[in-house]
C-alpha cells in the first residue's frame, strides 16, 4: 500500500497513491494508518483523489482508522471521485466523515 504523507501544522495529509482501495490492499492500508495514528497523528486528511474503486473491505479499514483515532481526533476525506462519493453515500459514511471536493478545500475549512 503506497501512502504519501506530509504534515501541515497539526494536520497529517495522507494521500493514497493507488487507483483501487479493495480487499487486496485493505489490511496494508489499515496497518499503515494505525502506525501513523500511533505516532501521535490525531487530525488526518485522507486524500483519495486517485482512487477510482473502493470496496467494503477498504471502507471498513477507513472506519477502523477513525475508531483508532478516537473521540479527540478527526479523519477527513478529500478528493473522492463520483463512484467513491456514491459508495460513501450508499453506506451512509458521508454522514460519518466530513468530505471535501479537494485537498485544498479541506485544508481551508479544517484550518478555520
Amino acid at each position: 500500500m503506497q501512502l504519501t504523507t506530509r504534515k501541515l501544522h497539526n494536520i497529517l495529509v495522507v494521500k493514497c497513491d493507488v487507483d483501487r482501495l479493495d480487499a487486496k490492499v485493505a489490511v496494508d492500508f489499515k496497518t499503515s494508518m494505525a502506525k501513523l495514528i500511533n505516532q501521535g497523528n490525531s487530525k488526518i486528511l485522507l486524500d483519495i483523489s486517485t482512487v477510482t474503486f473502493i470496496d467494503s473491505s477498504a471502507l471498513g479499514a477507513i472506519v477502523s482508522s477513525l475508531k483508532l483515532i478516537g473521540p479527540d481526533g478527526e479523519l477527513f476525506i478529500a478528493g473522492a471521485q463520483d463512484p467513491i462519493r456514491k459508495m460513501f453515500k450508499l453506506t451512509r459514511m458521508d454522514r460519518v466523515f466530513r468530505m471535501f471536493p479537494t485537498e485544498e478545500d479541506a485544508l481551508q475549512h479544517i484550518s478555520d
